[in-house]
């Protein structure tokens, strides 16, 4: 049996929804759920006998322009998929540690920039998958230690270097992966903590310039 009082305002507040909403708002929470997207498509892809995958980027193709926003949530397989789960939930996780703003600015970046770069200059082909983006989470981590100095980002560089240095290779050419991919993503991230750094920098240059009296 439930009792309501007849006040509204003394009704118990139903707090679940709003835990909810207050985690997915997290760095680690957006990247669980861009990791839940990726699972979603690709199960849906299987189920429609892999009709989703060919949305890739094709380069130099208009009508493959439009997967650059698409090929981080398409995979080729389930296999693919698993072979990038583990890589975009530790360095995402770790680029979450910074907060929900650079984290969507640095994967925004490494998308769109990352994306088009290999539009413009990858062999023709449909190209997918996270891997990109893992890539430019890892060219970011170990390229705010060079542009920051700083010691929390020089640990992190070293951890996530112990961790995935390996992938370097990835950017070798090879017929049989997206290896402009690797690497366009690699220079995306370098490229966007070399511009959060420089944000930083001029925002404390201003914080600390004496004021001009007019």
């Amino acid at each position: 049996m439930e009792f309501m009082p007849s006040d509204p305002s003394l009704a118990p507040v139903d707090t679940t929804n709003r835990g909810w909403t207050r985690w997915l708002t997290t760095g680690f929470g957006l990247v669980l759920a861009a990791l839940a997207a990726m699972w979603a498509v690709e199960i849906i892809d299987v189920i429609i006998n892999n009709r989703l995958e060919g949305g890739g980027i094709h380069p130099r193709r208009i009508d493959g322009l439009d997967g650059v926003l698409w090929a981080p949530f398409l995979h080729d397989d389930f296999g693919h998929l698993i072979s990038n789960t583990v890589p975009f939930l530790v360095l995402g996780g770790l680029l979450a540690l910074r907060g929900v703003r650079v984290w969507v600015m640095v994967t925004a970046i490494i998308i769109v920039v990352g994306g088009l770069a290999t539009w413009v200059f990858a062999r023709s082909g449909n190209h997918i998958g996270a891997s990109g983006v893992v890539f430019g989470y890892l060219g970011f981590l170990v390229a705010a230690a060079v542009f920051e100095r700083s010691l929390k980002a020089i640990a992190i560089a070293v951890l996530a270097g112990l961790l995935y240095g390996g992938l370097i290779f990835g950017i070798l050419p090879s017929s049989t992966v997206s290896w402009e991919g690797h690497l366009f993503g690699a220079l995306a991230g370098a490229a966007a903590a070399w511009l959060i750094a420089n944000r930083g920098r001029t925002t404390v240059a201003a914080d600390t310039d004496d004021p001009l009296l007019a």
